[in-house]
C-alpha cells in the first residue's frame, strides 16, 4: 500500500467523531492492504486521541463526545489486540493497572482515563469500582505492571489512595511500581501527601503523565 493509500487521515477523523462503524471498516482496510498492527497506533489512534483531548481542552468537546471517541479508538483496538498478541514486536507502552478505590462505586472517569491509556498503546487490567487493599495488592503481584492508577470522586473514600498504597509498600511492591491518582475529589497536594507519584486533573492529563511515568518506571 502506498504512502497515498494510507487511510490514516480518515482513520484519525472517524474516531474524533465517534464513527465506530466507519473506524472498523478503515481498519480492515488498511489491515486488507499490508499495514502492521503496530502502524495504527502512532499513526491513527494516539493522534486522534491527542486531537479529542485539545478539543476537551478548548471546550470545543464535552464529556459525552469524549466516550463516543473513546468507544470508536476502543473497537479498532478491539480488533487489533488478537493480532498486536501475535507480533512480539508491538510490545504495548506499559502495563497500568486501575481501579476506583474501596468504598468509591463512580466509574465513568475511571473507565474514560482507561480507555484513554489503552488508546496511547498501555494495556490495562481494569479492577473496576470498590477495590480493596488487599485486591490491588494481589493485582499488582500477578501483573507486575509499571503504573498504577487510582480513582476516587468522594473525600470519604480518597482517603482509601493512602491505605492502598501504604499496603503495596508492607508488601514490599512499591519499588518501581509508579502510582498517579485522579478523580474529583483529589488534588495535587493530596497526591504528593500520600506519596502518590502524580496527579491527573483529567483524562489528557492522565494520558500525558503515564508516558513520562513509564519512561522512568524501573
Amino acid at each position: 500500500m502506498s504512502e497515498r493509500m494510507l487511510p490514516w487521515e480518515d482513520l484519525r477523523q472517524a474516531i474524533i467523531v465517534g464513527q465506530a462503524a466507519r473506524a472498523r471498516e478503515l481498519t480492515e482496510l488498511a489491515l486488507a492492504g499490508g499495514l502492521a498492527p503496530a502502524e495504527f497506533f502512532p499513526n491513527a489512534i494516539v493522534p486522534a486521541m491527542d486531537e479529542v483531548g485539545r478539543r476537551m481542552r478548548d471546550c470545543e468537546f464535552f464529556v459525552p463526545q469524549v466516550l463516543i471517541a473513546a468507544r470508536a479508538a476502543r473497537t479498532v483496538i478491539d480488533r487489533l489486540r488478537p493480532l498486536l498478541l501475535q507480533d512480539a514486536a508491538a510490545a504495548a507502552a506499559g502495563r497500568v493497572v486501575c481501579c476506583t478505590v474501596q468504598g468509591d462505586l463512580h466509574d465513568i472517569g475511571k473507565n474514560i482515563v482507561a480507555m484513554m491509556l489503552e488508546s496511547a498503546g498501555f494495556a490495562i487490567v481494569d479492577l473496576g469500582t470498590d477495590v480493596a487493599p488487599e485486591q490491588l495488592v494481589e493485582a499488582v503481584r500477578r501483573h507486575r505492571p509499571q503504573l498504577l492508577a487510582m480513582s476516587a470522586l468522594l473525600t470519604t473514600t480518597m482517603v482509601n489512595m493512602k491505605t492502598a498504597i501504604d499496603a503495596l509498600a508492607a508488601a514490599r511492591l512499591r519499588s518501581g511500581l509508579k502510582i498517579m491518582v485522579g478523580g474529583a475529589a483529589v488534588t495535587e497536594s493530596w497526591a504528593r501527601q500520600i506519596g502518590a507519584d502524580g496527579y491527573g486533573p483529567d483524562a489528557f492529563a492522565a494520558v500525558a503523565l503515564a508516558r513520562r511515568l513509564s519512561l522512568i518506571a524501573i
